[in-house]
């Protein structure tokens, strides 16, 4: 069987499309490539449609050998990238030969990295998505050494010669527009939200980033019914710290939710490392 053998894992690799898309009523969360720009961009330098499943790496990389001849793309996070322990391309087209190992290292700015090869990981879809999704457990696990990777046929396509991507950023700056709860929370914590900065906590990961800094204060300090909760949705839990849900969010919660980030910024926060300045931009509508 051809296709792409684990060499290295990497601290938290998966596979990852566009997620699952109109299944949130079954409490199904959507999941998905973090950063989606750069998952398109991978898969347009290999040849593939947007949405074709590909990897995506957290701050390690991955190592790869090649069963059979593969064409491979790497975006997102920069990164090195060496074939045979050369140096090759990143964020370009790159052939590895049958047998030979392809190796991104750990990212050099940003987070997450995605690998995409021509015609695209065959794992088995689950409701419409080849998605992992790590709070559901739908999907195939994250990778494992000596796990071998099912490639489908190259597609019609010509790869792309260039996809330009923005930088990850430096300080990641959110617009939010107001939530549903803004009566939970005391006139005081919208401004205070506006003029603090936060930054980005270790504790982040593919369901939610969390921030440090100051705690908002409420108005109301009983709990919520669970009701749904959308991507991008920002959450106060009892600390007070802002919340922001992220692509494996669940699909209900009960802690009030002060703002919701719009879908655009969100690809940069799946770049932002802890540590980064966060920097809240309430808009009016």
């Amino acid at each position: 069987m051809s296709g792409l053998l684990v060499v290295r894992p990497g601290p938290l690799t998966t596979v990852q499309d566009l997620g699952r898309r109109g299944v949130a009523h079954l409490g199904v969360p959507r999941a998905g490539a973090l950063d989606e720009p750069a998952l398109r961009a991978a898969n347009r330098l290999a040849g593939n449609p947007d949405g074709t499943a590909a990897l995506e790496t957290t701050l390690g990389g991955v190592a790869l050998r090649a069963v059979g001849p593969r064409l491979v793309a790497v975006t997102g996070a920069p990164a090195p990238v060496r074939l045979d322990g050369r140096p090759v391309a990143w964020g370009a087209p790159v052939l590895v030969p049958d047998g030979s190992v392809l190796d991104l290292g750990p990212a050099t700015h940003g987070v997450r990295s995605y690998l995409a090869v021509a015609g695209g990981l065959a794992v088995p879809p689950v409701l419409g998505s080849r998605s992992a999704d790590l709070l559901s457990g739908l999907g195939p696990a994250p990778l494992t050494a000596g796990r071998l990777l099912p490639v489908g046929p190259p597609g019609r396509g010509a790869p792309a010669e260039l996809v330009p991507l923005p930088a990850p950023p430096g300080e990641l700056v959110l617009r939010l527009h107001p939530g549903p709860h803004l009566d939970w929370f005391a006139p005081a914590a919208r401004p205070l939200l506006a003029r603090s900065r936060y930054r980005v906590a270790g504790a982040s990961n593919r369901i939610a980033l969390r921030t440090e800094g100051p705690a908002l204060p409420r108005a109301r300090t009983g709990e919520l019914a669970s009701e749904g909760m959308v991507l991008g949705a920002v959450q106060v839990p009892p600390d007070g710290r802002p919340v922001v849900f992220l692509a494996d969010h669940p699909t209900t919660g009960g802690y009030p939710v002060i703002g919701v980030v719009p879908p655009g910024d969100l690809p940069a926060a799946a770049q932002a490392g802890p540590g980064t300045p966060v920097r809240f931009v309430p808009l009016d509508r």
